[in-house]
Protein backbone atom coordinates (compact mmCIF):
# COMPACT_ATOMS: atom_id res chain seq x y z
CA UNK A 1 0.00 0.00 0.00
CA UNK A 2 2.26 2.70 -1.44
CA UNK A 3 -0.50 5.36 -1.71
CA UNK A 4 -2.66 6.22 0.48
CA UNK A 5 -5.62 4.84 0.92
CA UNK A 6 -9.01 6.79 0.72
CA UNK A 7 -11.59 3.40 1.52
CA UNK A 8 -11.35 0.22 2.59
CA UNK A 9 -14.00 -3.03 2.87
CA UNK A 10 -14.58 -4.39 5.70
CA UNK A 11 -16.44 -7.73 5.51
CA UNK A 12 -17.62 -10.54 7.49
CA UNK A 13 -19.03 -13.48 7.99
CA UNK A 14 -22.68 -13.61 8.57
CA UNK A 15 -26.13 -16.20 8.73
CA UNK A 16 -24.07 -19.10 10.19
CA UNK A 17 -27.02 -19.70 12.82
CA UNK A 18 -29.14 -23.08 11.72
CA UNK A 19 -32.49 -24.25 13.57
CA UNK A 20 -32.47 -24.08 16.97
CA UNK A 21 -28.57 -23.10 17.00
CA UNK A 22 -27.64 -19.31 17.26
CA UNK A 23 -24.17 -18.19 15.89
CA UNK A 24 -22.62 -14.10 16.00
CA UNK A 25 -24.36 -11.02 16.16
CA UNK A 26 -25.29 -10.25 13.01
CA UNK A 27 -27.87 -7.69 13.44
CA UNK A 28 -25.40 -5.27 15.56
CA UNK A 29 -22.84 -5.67 13.27
CA UNK A 30 -24.46 -4.81 10.48
CA UNK A 31 -23.64 -1.39 11.01
CA UNK A 32 -20.32 -1.67 10.93
CA UNK A 33 -19.63 -3.49 7.84
CA UNK A 34 -19.74 -3.21 4.03
CA UNK A 35 -19.93 -6.62 2.97
CA UNK A 36 -21.64 -9.68 4.49
CA UNK A 37 -20.42 -13.27 3.29
CA UNK A 38 -23.71 -15.01 4.18
CA UNK A 39 -23.46 -19.05 4.81
CA UNK A 40 -25.29 -21.09 2.51
CA UNK A 41 -26.31 -24.01 4.33
CA UNK A 42 -23.48 -26.74 3.97
CA UNK A 43 -21.03 -25.44 6.87
CA UNK A 44 -23.94 -23.18 9.11
CA UNK A 45 -27.17 -20.94 7.78
CA UNK A 46 -30.48 -22.68 6.76
CA UNK A 47 -33.40 -21.19 4.62
CA UNK A 48 -34.86 -19.22 7.30
CA UNK A 49 -31.58 -17.64 8.40
CA UNK A 50 -30.00 -17.28 4.77
CA UNK A 51 -33.53 -15.32 3.90
CA UNK A 52 -33.04 -13.10 7.26
CA UNK A 53 -30.08 -12.27 6.81
CA UNK A 54 -29.95 -11.36 3.24
CA UNK A 55 -32.83 -8.68 3.85
CA UNK A 56 -31.23 -7.56 7.10
CA UNK A 57 -28.20 -6.72 4.38
CA UNK A 58 -29.73 -4.98 2.23
CA UNK A 59 -31.52 -2.92 4.75
CA UNK A 60 -28.65 -1.94 5.84
CA UNK A 61 -26.80 -1.28 2.09
CA UNK A 62 -24.37 -3.70 2.84
CA UNK A 63 -23.14 -6.00 0.02
CA UNK A 64 -24.22 -9.22 -0.12
CA UNK A 65 -21.31 -12.56 -0.71
CA UNK A 66 -21.64 -16.26 -0.71
CA UNK A 67 -20.22 -18.04 1.53
CA UNK A 68 -19.61 -21.54 0.27
CA UNK A 69 -18.41 -24.09 2.72
CA UNK A 70 -17.87 -27.91 2.90
CA UNK A 71 -20.61 -30.35 3.77
CA UNK A 72 -19.97 -30.42 7.17
CA UNK A 73 -22.25 -28.30 9.98
CA UNK A 74 -20.84 -30.70 13.13
CA UNK A 75 -17.34 -29.40 12.27
CA UNK A 76 -18.50 -25.90 11.23
CA UNK A 77 -16.68 -26.30 7.81
CA UNK A 78 -13.55 -26.21 9.40
CA UNK A 79 -12.51 -29.88 8.80
CA UNK A 80 -10.63 -30.65 5.49
CA UNK A 81 -12.61 -33.30 3.51
CA UNK A 82 -11.19 -35.66 0.32
CA UNK A 83 -12.81 -34.18 -2.30
CA UNK A 84 -12.52 -33.82 -6.12
CA UNK A 85 -12.32 -30.79 -7.68
CA UNK A 86 -15.71 -31.99 -9.87
CA UNK A 87 -16.87 -31.72 -6.17
CA UNK A 88 -16.01 -28.27 -5.21
CA UNK A 89 -17.04 -26.82 -8.55
CA UNK A 90 -20.51 -28.55 -8.00
CA UNK A 91 -20.98 -27.50 -4.21
CA UNK A 92 -19.79 -24.17 -4.84
CA UNK A 93 -22.62 -23.47 -7.81
CA UNK A 94 -25.47 -25.30 -5.46
CA UNK A 95 -24.83 -23.02 -2.75
CA UNK A 96 -24.48 -19.46 -5.35
CA UNK A 97 -27.66 -20.83 -6.53
CA UNK A 98 -29.61 -20.89 -2.65
CA UNK A 99 -28.26 -17.68 -1.53
CA UNK A 100 -29.26 -15.97 -5.41
CA UNK A 101 -32.33 -17.12 -4.75
CA UNK A 102 -32.99 -15.37 -1.57
CA UNK A 103 -31.14 -12.18 -2.93
CA UNK A 104 -32.62 -11.64 -6.07
CA UNK A 105 -36.49 -12.32 -4.47
CA UNK A 106 -35.94 -9.15 -1.81
CA UNK A 107 -34.33 -7.82 -4.85
CA UNK A 108 -30.46 -7.68 -4.65
CA UNK A 109 -27.81 -8.78 -6.52
CA UNK A 110 -24.62 -11.09 -5.49
CA UNK A 111 -21.97 -9.06 -5.12
CA UNK A 112 -18.85 -11.29 -4.31
CA UNK A 113 -18.56 -15.35 -3.67
CA UNK A 114 -15.67 -16.17 -0.58
CA UNK A 115 -14.81 -19.92 0.35
CA UNK A 116 -15.14 -20.34 3.69
CA UNK A 117 -13.00 -21.99 5.97
CA UNK A 118 -11.23 -25.48 5.36
CA UNK A 119 -12.62 -25.37 1.69
CA UNK A 120 -11.02 -20.87 1.81
CA UNK A 121 -7.61 -22.64 2.79
CA UNK A 122 -7.66 -25.50 0.77
CA UNK A 123 -8.09 -23.34 -2.16
CA UNK A 124 -5.06 -21.37 -0.90
CA UNK A 125 -3.08 -24.16 -1.22
CA UNK A 126 -4.54 -26.48 -4.03
CA UNK A 127 -4.31 -25.42 -7.13
CA UNK A 128 -7.01 -27.73 -8.38
CA UNK A 129 -9.32 -26.88 -5.53
CA UNK A 130 -9.08 -23.01 -6.32
CA UNK A 131 -9.25 -23.48 -9.85
CA UNK A 132 -12.82 -25.50 -9.13
CA UNK A 133 -14.16 -22.24 -7.04
CA UNK A 134 -12.86 -20.23 -10.11
CA UNK A 135 -14.31 -22.01 -12.61
CA UNK A 136 -17.71 -22.36 -10.16
CA UNK A 137 -18.13 -18.58 -9.89
CA UNK A 138 -16.94 -17.86 -13.69
CA UNK A 139 -20.00 -20.54 -14.99
CA UNK A 140 -22.61 -18.60 -12.12
CA UNK A 141 -21.65 -15.09 -12.81
CA UNK A 142 -18.44 -13.94 -14.32
CA UNK A 143 -19.15 -10.25 -12.85
CA UNK A 144 -19.06 -11.46 -9.02
CA UNK A 145 -15.58 -10.13 -7.40
CA UNK A 146 -13.92 -13.32 -5.66
CA UNK A 147 -13.09 -12.59 -2.45
CA UNK A 148 -9.38 -14.52 -1.21
CA UNK A 149 -6.96 -14.41 1.10
CA UNK A 150 -4.20 -12.11 0.40
CA UNK A 151 -0.72 -13.31 -1.47
CA UNK A 152 -2.51 -16.95 -1.77
CA UNK A 153 -2.79 -19.53 -4.71
CA UNK A 154 -6.66 -18.20 -5.41
CA UNK A 155 -4.97 -14.85 -6.34
CA UNK A 156 -3.42 -15.85 -9.45
CA UNK A 157 -6.18 -18.51 -10.70
CA UNK A 158 -9.23 -16.18 -9.75
CA UNK A 159 -7.55 -13.85 -12.23
CA UNK A 160 -6.28 -16.44 -14.80
CA UNK A 161 -10.16 -17.44 -15.14
CA UNK A 162 -11.31 -14.09 -15.98
CA UNK A 163 -12.55 -13.03 -12.38
CA UNK A 164 -11.99 -9.75 -10.30
CA UNK A 165 -10.09 -10.48 -7.55
CA UNK A 166 -10.45 -8.90 -3.75
CA UNK A 167 -7.38 -9.99 -1.55
CA UNK A 168 -8.47 -9.89 2.06
CA UNK A 169 -6.44 -9.67 5.15
CA UNK A 170 -7.74 -10.75 8.92
CA UNK A 171 -7.59 -8.96 11.45
CA UNK A 172 -8.88 -11.31 14.36
CA UNK A 173 -6.35 -14.26 13.53
CA UNK A 174 -2.55 -13.98 13.31
CA UNK A 175 -0.08 -14.62 10.61
CA UNK A 176 2.88 -16.17 9.90
CA UNK A 177 5.62 -16.30 7.27
CA UNK A 178 4.15 -16.11 3.66
CA UNK A 179 0.94 -14.65 4.23
CA UNK A 180 0.36 -17.91 5.85
CA UNK A 181 -2.47 -17.98 8.68
CA UNK A 182 -1.65 -19.38 12.36
CA UNK A 183 -3.94 -22.74 12.53
CA UNK A 184 -6.63 -22.32 14.62
CA UNK A 185 -5.59 -25.84 16.40
CA UNK A 186 -2.52 -23.46 17.79
CA UNK A 187 -2.33 -21.34 20.99
CA UNK A 188 -2.57 -17.58 20.05
CA UNK A 189 -4.04 -18.59 16.57
CA UNK A 190 -7.24 -16.31 17.10
CA UNK A 191 -6.65 -12.55 18.22
CA UNK A 192 -8.73 -11.70 21.67
CA UNK A 193 -7.25 -8.36 22.36
CA UNK A 194 -8.79 -5.29 20.73
CA UNK A 195 -5.32 -3.55 21.89
CA UNK A 196 -3.53 -6.73 19.38
CA UNK A 197 -6.66 -6.03 16.38
CA UNK A 198 -5.77 -2.91 16.32
CA UNK A 199 -2.59 -2.69 16.58
CA UNK A 200 -2.44 -5.09 13.59
CA UNK A 201 -4.26 -2.73 11.66
CA UNK A 202 -2.51 0.45 12.18
CA UNK A 203 0.67 -1.59 10.91
CA UNK A 204 -1.39 -2.26 8.33
CA UNK A 205 -2.17 0.59 7.59
CA UNK A 206 0.94 2.62 8.40
CA UNK A 207 3.31 -0.13 6.50
CA UNK A 208 1.43 -2.70 4.48
CA UNK A 209 2.89 -5.72 6.72
CA UNK A 210 1.46 -7.56 9.19
CA UNK A 211 3.60 -9.03 12.24
CA UNK A 212 4.13 -12.75 12.39
CA UNK A 213 3.88 -14.80 15.44
CA UNK A 214 7.91 -14.88 15.31
CA UNK A 215 8.03 -11.32 15.28
CA UNK A 216 8.73 -10.83 11.19
CA UNK A 217 7.23 -8.19 9.80
CA UNK A 218 5.72 -9.76 6.38
CA UNK A 219 4.39 -7.30 3.34
CA UNK A 220 0.66 -8.07 2.09
CA UNK A 221 -2.02 -6.32 -0.12
CA UNK A 222 -5.46 -5.91 1.34
CA UNK A 223 -8.28 -4.65 -0.18
CA UNK A 224 -10.79 -5.61 2.09
CA UNK A 225 -10.79 -6.63 6.22
CA UNK A 226 -12.72 -9.81 7.47
CA UNK A 227 -13.69 -10.14 11.00
CA UNK A 228 -15.24 -13.67 11.79
CA UNK A 229 -18.89 -13.29 12.93
CA UNK A 230 -18.59 -16.19 15.56
CA UNK A 231 -15.68 -14.21 17.20
CA UNK A 232 -16.51 -13.66 20.93
CA UNK A 233 -15.23 -9.76 19.97
CA UNK A 234 -16.62 -9.26 16.81
CA UNK A 235 -18.72 -6.30 17.49
CA UNK A 236 -16.27 -4.40 19.33
CA UNK A 237 -14.07 -5.07 16.43
CA UNK A 238 -15.96 -4.30 14.17
CA UNK A 239 -16.89 -0.69 15.80
CA UNK A 240 -12.86 -0.26 16.68
CA UNK A 241 -12.37 -1.05 13.08
CA UNK A 242 -14.47 1.28 11.56
CA UNK A 243 -13.84 3.70 14.22
CA UNK A 244 -10.08 3.70 13.05
CA UNK A 245 -10.60 4.06 9.53
CA UNK A 246 -12.87 7.19 9.46
CA UNK A 247 -10.82 8.38 11.83
CA UNK A 248 -7.88 8.35 9.04
CA UNK A 249 -10.01 9.91 6.61
CA UNK A 250 -10.38 6.32 4.90
CA UNK A 251 -14.49 5.17 4.31
CA UNK A 252 -15.66 2.11 4.92
CA UNK A 253 -17.10 0.81 1.81
CA UNK A 254 -17.40 -1.73 -0.88
CA UNK A 255 -14.58 -2.74 -3.63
Amino acid sequence: MSKPLISLDINCDMGESFGRYFLGNDEALMPWISSANIACGFHGGDPSVMAKTVRLALSHGVSIGAHPGLPDLAGFGRRSMAVSPEEVESMVLYQMGALAAFTRAEGGELHHVKAHGALYHMAGNDASVAAAIARAVHRFDAGLKLYVMAGSEMVAVGKKHGLSVVEEVFIDRRYRSGQALVPRKEVGAVIDSEISAIGQLQMLLDEGVVKTDRGQRCAINAQTLCLHGDHPQSLRFAKKVFQCLEGQGISVSTP
